[in-house]
């Protein structure tokens, strides 16, 4: 009996530090409908994306390390669109760049997050997507 209540001080211990490592939950704003995609530019040499949504929104996509994506003419950016249409997490954009000549590249997403408009004014303009 006395060894309960050290066991139960370590297992709350141990569910607090889940639950602080945790992610925090997704919010509805901070999801987008794919058909509101507007626009998309390669950043950080090209490991990671913009994505413009709406006017105003863009958000960063995290790709994986040595993608070295660049948006030269006649590249396009496709995201196939499996069950619902919103995304909300990495896990929801399954991306392919393409270009014209019928080349086709698979990317792997790490991260996808909504930049405030202080992290959107501190990208430069022709960076932006």
């Amino acid at each position: 009996m006395r060894l309960m209540p050290a066991f139960v001080l370590a297992l709350t211990l141990g569910l607090a530090a889940v639950a602080e490592a945790a992610p925090a939950p997704t919010t509805r704003s901070d999801c987008f409908a794919s058909s509101n995609w507007r626009g998309w530019s390669a950043a950080d040499g090209g490991d990671a994306l913009y994505l413009r949504v709406g006017r105003n929104d863009i958000y960063r996509v995290e790709l994986t390390r040595g993608s070295h994506v660049r948006k030269s003419p006649g590249d396009f950016l496709i995201s196939e669109v499996r069950g619902a249409n919103w995304i909300c997490s990495a896990i929801d954009l399954d991306l392919t760049l393409a270009d014209d000549l019928g080349f086709y590249r698979p990317l792997i997403t790490r991260s996808l997050r909504k930049l405030s408009a202080a992290e959107v004014a501190a990208i430069p303009h022709e960076d932006l997507p």
